[in-house]
């Protein structure tokens, strides 16, 4: 459940209450081996439009929506389609377009020059934008989708777009290879295959975030949780990624004893993105380092946007009882139960503080008992966010 009342979003002061959806670019080359340059446009602009606070739809979401209108992920799509995926989804716009690669001139040493055309479809007005396009040679494939990611934020929005210098001067180029090798591991499907193909990314330039998330939570999956927090600490704050990286980064400090780590990634997200969640987890390294108060003001804070929660009781009697306040601790965990009857160990938390004992030397069982949830839904939160903003 997300924080319905009393929250800011201080990420961006500018978030839009229209959803975006950036379609995969369809293939014009003539060139199956530049496949994935579809994906990887798109990407970018979606990079670029959640940026500048626009509320973007995940690619998950998208592949889902395809999945359900049974439409085939890299097939050119008509108009009729298109606006079935932003029905489904229930965007006000789509961000759509096709990628065509022009003959080197010349005999130049170049590859090719490409040429990307985008539209915004605005599906509330039912109306078309303008054609808008970018040209550049082959290997300079990331600057031509940041230039189209500038572009396509000023179709949208254009009294609010900073200059295309300014825009640009934040997002340094990418090596081509790293990028290619990123975009063919998120369309592998083989588990094996996409980790080999995210790590070559990652290698090949070592300043690249995308890979780096994707193989962090690779290994959190696995529960490897120390090489999870290598590579999710590499995760930097220009990526859209980047809060989510940090509350995986903090479970795996958590689950690796480094509790003042995990307290520190927990605090990055809840300064802007006051999930239930985060706040639980952060009073959760709080009690691991006997900071019971800080703790129960967090385990409050999520029970204030979620009190049907028993977990978040729980933690809290939990923390109270550490501390000795044994009616309070006896109250929550009855209200723990009263959501969850059958969980035992409330029920023996709850007779320990009606009778007043705290823990005793040696009862393992009874020691750091917290819960952390490991669930996170940002996407979900901005778009409840927008939702209330109408």
């Amino acid at each position: 459940m997300l924080r319905l009342l009393g929250l800011a979003i201080i990420v961006c002061a500018s978030l839009r209450a229209e959803t975006v959806v950036v379609l995969r670019f369809f293939n014009h080359a003539n060139s199956a081996g530049l496949d994935w340059i579809g994906e990887s446009i798109a990407e970018t602009v979606q990079d670029a439009l959640s940026s500048e606070g626009l509320l973007v739809l995940s690619r998950e979401a998208r592949t889902e929506a395809y999945r359900r209108l049974s439409l085939r992920p890299g097939a050119e799509l008509t108009h009729a389609s298109i606006i079935k995926v932003g029905d489904a989804l229930d965007a006000a716009r789509v961000v759509y377009g096709y990628y065509e690669l022009l003959p080197a001139e010349g005999g130049a040493a170049s590859k090719g020059s490409l040429r990307v055309t985008a539209r915004v479809l605005y599906l509330k007005e039912t109306r078309q934008g303008p054609l808008f396009s970018e040209l550049g040679a082959l290997e300079e494939l990331e600057e031509i989708e940041a230039r189209l990611g500038w572009q396509t934020l000023r179709q949208l929005d254009p009294r609010s777009v900073t200059s295309e210098e300014d825009f640009l001067k934040v997002r340094p180029p990418v090596r081509i290879d790293a990028v290619e090798n990123y975009v063919r591991g998120l369309l592998a499907t083989d588990p094996e295959q996409r980790q080999h193909l995210f790590m070559q990314a990652a290698r090949l330039d070592e300043h690249y975030s995308p890979p780096c998330f994707q193989l962090g939570k690779s290994y959190w999956e696995k529960r490897e949780y120390k090489v999870a927090a290598g590579w999710l600490a590499r995760v930097g704050p220009f990526d859209r990624r980047y809060l989510e990286a940090q509350f995986f980064l903090g479970l795996c400090r958590y689950h690796s004893e480094d509790y003042a780590g995990a307290r520190q990634s927990f605090q990055v997200v809840a300064g802007t993105m006051p999930l239930n969640e985060v706040f639980n987890n952060l009073g959760a390294a709080e009690a691991r380092l006997n900071d019971y108060e800080a703790a129960a003001a967090s385990f409050r804070k999520a029970l204030e946007g979620d009190s049907a929660d028993p977990d978040y009781h729980f933690n809290l009697g939990y923390t109270e009882w550490r501390a000795g306040q044994y009616p309070a601790a006896a109250e929550s965990f009855r209200a723990a139960l009263d959501r969850a009857p059958e969980d035992r160990e409330a029920t023996l938390m709850l007779d320990r503080s009606l009778k007043g004992e705290g823990a005793r030397p040696g009862e393992p069982r009874l020691e750091d008992r917290v819960r952390v949830k490991t669930n996170y839904d940002e996407e979900a939160y901005r778009q409840l966010q927008a939702e209330l903003k109408k």
